[in-house]
């Protein structure tokens, strides 16, 4: 498993106090972390997936 909801929980925290500072940069760092939390999810579903569907040779 990896460590996607730490990484979404990052960003948003990125995110928000780029928000509250004005720091653009800061919030799409945030915006960016969330992404790749949410690429890995998606990576682990399809990984799921592909071992539950097993070796149909």
């Amino acid at each position: 498993m990896s460590n996607s909801p730490m990484d979404k929980a990052k960003g948003k925290a990125k995110e928000m106090t780029g928000k509250v500072t004005g720091d653009r940069r800061k919030e799409a760092e945030g915006k960016t972390d969330q992404a790749k939390g949410k690429a890995k999810d998606a990576m682990d579903r399809a990984k799921g997936t592909k071992d539950s569907m097993g070796d149909k040779d």
